[in-house]
């Protein structure tokens, strides 16, 4: 009995969550309200604040629970969470496995842009998410430092600024770019992220100089 209600609390928490979602992309996520999303998901509000005390505290479990796990981010003592493959990637930083690992994050967008887009609409009219959204950046642009400094590539006073730029422009590209936008497709959005991330932070640039020490 105890495992069938635990099963149940589970299914009425991810409801709420695709019903906060849905209604987030729908409505924007300023214009929906808790009873919106507790009456769309067939729940009550009572219901809605035991698994969430605010409407703040959802979006906080979909970048949490959900972003996370679509982009293969574990928890990690050093910054808050980490994408090992990406840290293995940037200390690889070979074009071909840039490349291939671009190529792995791009079949994501169409998931994972519900999402950003709503996390940036929840940022601009949130402080505490724009906090959440700020300190899962800085652990992104960290794993990009993380495989730098093992590396040793670049001026280590510039790690963290080249990880900016190219965590910056793939979250860009990858919450705007659709078939067609932008006049490029998906091969030609990859070979130019490829040519940039090899620029920035990979091997390909005549400057990826390693450090003397």
């Amino acid at each position: 009995m105890a495992n069938l209600r635990a099963a149940q609390k589970r299914m009425t928490h991810e409801l709420l969550l695709d019903t906060g979602l849905n209604l987030f992309g729908e409505k924007g996520y300023a214009s929906t309200t808790v009873d919106d999303i507790a009456s769309t998901a067939g729940a009550t509000r009572a219901t809605f604040y035991a698994h969430f005390p605010s409407k703040v505290e959802l979006m906080k479990a979909l970048i949490r629970e959900r972003l996370n796990v679509e982009l293969g981010r574990v928890p990690s003592e050093d910054h808050g969470s980490t994408a090992r493959e990406l840290v293995d990637v940037v200390a690889d930083g070979g074009e071909k496995r840039i490349r291939g690992w671009l190529e792995g994050v791009s079949a994501h967008w169409d998931a994972i842009r519900p999402y950003t887009v709503t996390a940036f609409q929840a940022a601009a009219v949130d402080p505490e998410i724009q906090a959440l959204l700020d300190e899962w950046t800085d652990e992104v642009v960290g794993d990009i430092t993380e495989g730098l400094n093992r590396a040793g590539r670049f001026a280590p006073a510039t790690r963290r600024l080249r990880g900016v730029i190219a965590f910056t422009e793939l979250d860009h590209v990858a919450r705007h770019w659709t078939p067609g936008h932008w006049g490029v497709d998906r091969d030609e959005v990859l070979t130019v992220l490829t040519e940039s991330w090899c620029g920035t932070i990979g091997c390909g640039s005549a400057q990826a100089e390693r450090d003397p020490a």
